[in-house]
């Protein structure tokens, strides 16, 4: 009984995850670890959407910085990745793993132990983009081993011993774009390196494709070494193809006394170049009224400066304005109706030619309005017809007219009750500066 009780208690530590996982990644070279159901003891997996896992570093929410996890819908499985820099080497890492029954809502935990080993950098590095694979492909140990033996076999001979891969990211990461068809590749960045000295053949393949560097993207490219890569499953973008190298191996930049106290120094002005948090009361507060009096006061005065502008030119510039011909039109607009108005100051003799033109010339803008008198036969009495000889009207008024002669400007009117012939006065006579319309009337 006391035995099935220890196993069970075994169990449950496993199950809870404090016996956790060890695992150990090299400084500048590429770490990558599957998260699978086997992990948490789920061995049946009823629909392939099954389980969810969320890794975090322990008591933090997320990753290190140097670390990336991705889920991948191909291997049904989360896949942790990245290369530790230098100020990693040497710690120890304890990362939380969570994972998710998405069919019963079963949670589990995993504790994962990592140790960062110290190594030197490789200096020499050679940068490839393949487009027919997306990241999660090269977490497979077999295409990983295909592509070494590439460099290890017939482009870098001297690398066998040292050649690892030293970054891979997904080309859409990046920044490329993703494919038209959702069937194609995205494409994986994959960098190898070693410390050995790049080969002959590999610097004729750096100046074969040189030409390409101005491109973005070139698979129609055709190289010397293609059958090399299509043969194992790889299709290069010869764009991408880069080698990058040191001057000098890096044993000698860390091993010389020199580059020691260069790179104490260096470390010194990094921590004094850290930056450093400021206190809360440090920290300068906003003035908003200095801010609503630049965003109101300074237009406001600006628009009432072009209101009063217009309000002055509006206002005052009428004042010098002067318009003669209308002064002179309302100086005699009355003339009319003095003349109607007015009582006869003479007989029926007084309204000659000489009388009539006397009082043309008196008032020339009535010249245009032509008052015609006639006599009643029984009262003797002057009555005066007040017409213009511009009104389209007043040869159409039948209680002024009565017959009109085509041939005669005579117009035959209603006075009382007798009708005369009568002639309209003649206009002013003004030079030879007037102008006299079609019947003799100055316009």
């Amino acid at each position: 009984m006391k035995f099935l009780n220890f196993l069970v208690f075994v169990l449950a530590l496993v199950c809870s995850g404090v016996w956790g996982i060890k695992l150990q990644a090299n400084v500048g070279e590429l770490f990558t670890y599957k998260i699978e159901p086997q992990l948490f003891n789920w061995t049946h997996q009823v629909i392939s959407q099954q389980f969810r896992y969320r890794p975090s570093l322990k008591s933090y929410p997320d990753l290190p910085s140097w670390m990336r996890y991705m889920y991948s819908h191909e291997y049904h499985a989360g896949f942790l990745y990245g290369t530790p820099p230098e100020s990693a080497a040497g710690k120890d890492l304890s990362l939380d793993v969570v994972a998710l029954n998405r069919q019963n809502y079963e949670t589990r935990h995993v504790v994962v132990s990592m140790f960062v080993a110290h190594k030197f950098p490789t200096p020499n590095v050679v940068q490839m983009k393949i487009n027919n694979l997306n990241w999660v492909h090269l977490m497979d140990p077999g295409r990983v081993e295909n592509l070494r033996n590439i460099f290890r076999n017939d482009l870098w001979p001297n690398s066998k011993e040292d050649l690892s891969v030293v970054f891979m990211e997904s080309a859409v990461n990046m920044g490329g774009r993703l494919p038209l068809r959702p069937q194609q590749r995205e494409g994986v960045i994959v960098h190898v390196g070693s410390f050995a000295q790049f080969s002959p053949r590999l610097k004729e393949l750096q100046e074969e494709v040189r030409p390409l560097y101005k491109l973005p993207s070139c698979t129609y490219k055709r190289t010397s070494v293609q059958k090399i890569f299509e043969n194992v499953g790889f299709k290069l973008d010869w764009c991408a193809f880069r080698m990058e190298s040191l001057e000098s191996p890096t044993e000698i930049l860390f091993h010389s006394g020199k580059q020691q106290n260069e790179q104490q120094v260096t470390e010194d002005q990094r921590e004094q170049d850290r930056w450093m948090g400021i206190s809360r009361e440090d920290v300068p507060e906003r003035n908003y009224i200095d801010e609503f009096a630049f965003a109101f006061a300074i237009p406001g005065m600006i628009f009432a400066i072009l209101i009063g502008m217009l309000s002055a030119v509006l206002c005052f510039h009428h004042e010098k304005f002067s318009d003669p011909h209308s002064e002179f039109f309302f100086a005699n607009i009355f003339h009319i109706c003095e003349e109607s108005c007015a009582p006869s100051a003479s007989s029926d003799s007084g309204a000659d030619d000489g009388s009539e033109s006397s009082s043309s010339s008196d008032y020339p803008m009535s010249s245009t309005v032509q008052m015609v008198q006639c006599s009643d036969s029984k009262s003797n009495q002057p009555i005066t017809t007040l017409k213009s000889l511009k009104d389209p009207n007043f040869l159409l008024d039948n209680t002024s007219m009565r017959s009109q002669s085509p041939n005669n400007s005579f117009y035959q009117l209603d006075c009382g009750t007798s009708s005369i012939y009568a002639r309209p006065k003649p206009p002013p006579y003004k030079g030879q500066a007037a102008t006299l319309g079609r019947n003799g009337v100055d316009i």
